[in-house]
């Protein structure tokens, strides 16, 4: 069995938490933007990893690694360009990638260093036409709107997209809120574009959707690596107002869906007092506090790439004794001296630079708020009723450990929740890939049907879409003094 050699140090939500270095002007025609990939050799084989590069608007670049046969996904890497010269660094793994853009950025050619291996490699740029299939840019049955919005509180300007059923409404709607780490208003991982699938399938049943980039990407302004999870509830609230004011739209029935953190947004906002939205679907959310979601999927990440149980607590020790560091010293610049420190001391396959970069992640505003978050303590807030679906094979959320706390603390509450564990959905609610459709010869990672149906269901059901709002294909011939309902997906199973 071929395994790849990562010493991750903390995983969990900084899957989507990368760093951020500031690069010079590229020699390149325009900055690096996209998905390479290529074999990484080791000894016995080969695995295969991609590298998923986003310019932000500040000058920066958000990427992330997947390596699919280790079921890696998002692990954050920092870039930093000078001219064609690339260095990539992925310090959960205590790795490193050296070396040129080529080919107009078709090709990233250099060295790969990891504990116990050098290797050369060869990334290649993957073709935009495979997956383009995913981008839903034929013309919609439906009306589709770019758009901005100013977060009040802010004065940052957040660009998005606004999709209207035909019709003349008005309409129930939702905003979209996407989970950790910079995201376009997409959400694309690795060519699957979660929150397109999830707005086309949503407008075309007769929801109008909004969706958004992050603070910093695209189209929106801001800086994204100064703002906590709770600075996200003021850019929620704000596209919250704003699809309420908007033609066609039924202001009393808009409401949030959240992924990952975004599902926490969802649920703060909706816990905090003025404009609270009719509805709020959590997917994966968050129902454990911020320092035992990162704990557990330190041990579940490590085990996964092989490490024996000795390994598993020693990183449980460090980052116990990192958080505690972070917790016990509010000087930054102190903190960082004592956690670089620390992990230095403590890995081997940590230089004393990759060290230094990642203490300064790890006491960031979003992480020292991570890591004293506790999803369960404004629940009791909440006014409106939530939807709270996981999957089973969700690796960096835990249905069987997430899902009960939050459904607990709003019933508690006494507000109205629905829950169920999607049989084998990850934690982008996609099946396992041999199930995928193929589309010209290639398989398509799509938003699992099952799923989407659910929402719908959940989501008209609770807004009270009349008849004449919902598609032919939900639609159901009543017996004499009954009502229509659309009808679920059965292949689920509720909590």
């Amino acid at each position: 069995m071929i395994r790849f050699i990562l010493v991750p140090l903390f995983t969990a939500a900084f899957l989507g938490q990368s760093s951020f270095v500031a690069a010079s002007p590229p020699a390149t025609p325009a900055p690096l933007s996209g998905q390479w990939k290529g074999p990484l050799k080791l000894l016995g084989g080969q695995i295969g990893i991609t590298i998923t590069i986003v310019p932000l608007t500040n000058g920066t670049y958000y990427a992330a690694l997947d390596a699919p046969q280790q079921r890696i996904s998002r692990m954050p890497v920092d870039v930093e360009l000078k001219g064609t010269d690339l260095q990539l660094r992925i310090e959960q793994a205590g790795s490193s990638f050296v070396g040129k853009v080529s080919n107009g950025g078709a090709t990233l050619t250099g060295t790969w260093k990891q504990p116990g291996v050098t290797s050369p490699m060869v990334l290649k740029r993957v073709a935009a036409s495979a997956r383009a299939v995913t981008k839903f840019k034929a013309t919609p049955p439906y009306r589709e709107t770019d758009v901005s919005f100013v977060n009040p509180v802010t004065k940052s300007r957040i660009g998005g997209t606004l999709t209207v059923p035909a019709g003349t409404g008005p309409f129930p709607a939702v905003v979209l809120l996407s989970d950790s780490g910079p995201q376009n208003r997409d959400v694309e991982v690795t060519g699957y574009r979660m929150f397109g699938q999830l707005s086309d399938y949503l407008t075309r049943h007769g929801v109008a959707v909004l969706r958004f980039d992050d603070r910093g990407v695209g189209k929106s302004s801001g800086t994204y690596t100064s703002a906590t999870t709770a600075d996200f509830v003021t850019d929620a609230r704000a596209a919250l107002s704003y699809l309420r004011g908007r033609p066609l739209i039924s202001s009393h029935r808009v409401g949030l869906l959240g992924h990952g953190e975004g599902a926490n947004v969802a649920l703060l906002a909706a816990a905090t007092p003025g404009q609270t939205p009719a509805f709020v679907v959590s997917l994966a959310g968050y129902g454990q506090p911020g320092a035992e979601v990162l704990l557990r999927q330190q041990g579940e990440i490590m085990r996964l790439i092989g490490a024996d149980p000795a390994q598993v607590q020693a990183a449980r020790d460090v980052y116990q004794s990192t958080v505690d560091v972070i917790r016990q010293t509010p000087d930054n610049t102190l903190a960082r001296a004592k956690v670089a420190t620390l992990l230095n001391g403590t890995n081997t396959g940590l230089d004393v630079g990759m060290a230094r970069a990642r203490a300064v992640q790890l006491t960031t505003p979003w992480s020292r708020y991570f890591f004293d978050f506790n999803p369960q303590s404004q629940l009791s807030k909440v006014q409106c009723p939530v939807l709270l679906l996981n999957g089973t094979a969700d690796l960096q959320v835990s249905a069987k450990r997430n899902m009960a706390p939050l459904a607990r603390a709003l019933r508690r509450a006494h507000r109205p929740v629905a829950s169920y564990r999607l049989t084998g959905l990850n934690h982008f609610f996609q099946t396992a890939p041999a199930q995928w459709p193929i589309v010209n010869g290639v398989q398509q990672p799509t938003f699992a049907p099952e799923a989407l149906k659910l929402i719908y269901s959940w989501v008209a059901r609770e807004t009270k879409m009349p008849d004449d709002q919902l598609p032919l294909t939900v639609k159901r011939r009543a017996a004499p003094g009954k009502k229509t309902r659309p009808v679920a997906s059965a292949s689920h199973r509720r909590s």
